[in-house]
């Protein structure tokens, strides 16, 4: 059998040596993605840090759309491959990240496929060197339970079929936040996600630039709307370091009921 081609969905802002952290880890994949594309949201040029992919097929896509779901959904426009995996421009892969995901492919039931990923927050040297503070890990198979009142499933973490993401439309623009909660809650309504077991995602979050860290109206109202369209409770504003956290929380608790049922 076939494995499936990857093309690699990058969204960038005005960050360049961190994209092009990004794409050296995407460049250690093996096998090697198809295609990478970048869509390139903010003003600064980025074929500098694209030397750091190691890639033989790079497409730029020019945007100015200032909203994630947006302009992943121009950069995957052109994609040919059969699978779509993303990366934050902020985030990093460890090696075998795609080639866990790729099998899990495998399965034609498969719709989404996710790893593990580590939460980390970092802080930026002066020389530009990236200085890891601590970390949280978040290691769960799909639970609609706990994706009702957490998104614990970064878009740096998982992979969709092409042509699932055509038929569901891609992500929803009309979202500045959770565009990705809520398209995952949508693809769960066709097939539920299939967990990749291994942290093979890093979600980097520093104090500046990091959207989860948004407490603002229109973030609210985003929340709002996904909450009445997905039939959700009330959901709570969070930084993806606090969900990180709930996570592991529900995790505890849940072993503890599983030894009470058991009499353990």
């Amino acid at each position: 059998m076939r494995s499936p081609s990857v093309a690699v969905i990058v969204v960038t802002r005005d960050r360049p040596a961190l994209l092009a952290d990004a794409l050296r880890t995407v460049a250690a994949q093996v096998p090697a993605p198809l295609e990478l594309r970048v869509a390139n949201d903010g003003e600064r040029p980025i074929e500098d840090a694209l030397g750091a992919s190691g890639m033989l097929e790079v497409t730029i896509v020019p945007v100015a759309v200032h909203r994630p779901g947006a302009a992943r959904n121009r950069a995957a426009a052109g994609a040919r491959s059969d699978l779509l995996a993303f990366l934050d421009d902020d985030d990093r892969w460890l090696p075998g990240h795609l080639a866990g995901l790729v099998a899990a492919f495998q399965d034609p039931a498969t719709l989404v496929a996710y790893r593990d990923c580590a939460v980390v927050r970092e802080r930026l040297a002066e020389d530009g060197s990236r200085v890891e503070i601590e970390r949280r890990t978040i290691a769960r198979d799909w639970d609609p339970r706990i994706m009702a009142s957490d998104d614990f499933i970064p878009p740096s973490a998982l992979a969709i079929r092409r042509s699932a993401f055509e038929r569901l439309g891609g992500f929803d623009e009309s979202f500045a936040f959770s565009e990705d909660w809520d398209l995952l809650l949508r693809a769960a309504a066709e097939a539920a996600p299939r967990r990749v077991p291994g942290v093979t995602a890093e979600v980097r979050m520093r104090e500046r630039g990091n959207l989860s860290a948004d407490q603002g109206p229109e973030r609210r109202a985003c929340l709002d709307r996904l909450a009445a369209r997905h039939r959700l409770a009330p959901l709570v504003i969070k930084t993806f370091w606090e969900v990180a956290r709930d996570v592991a929380r529900s995790e505890t608790s849940a072993v503890r009921d599983r030894r009470v049922e058991g009499g353990g």
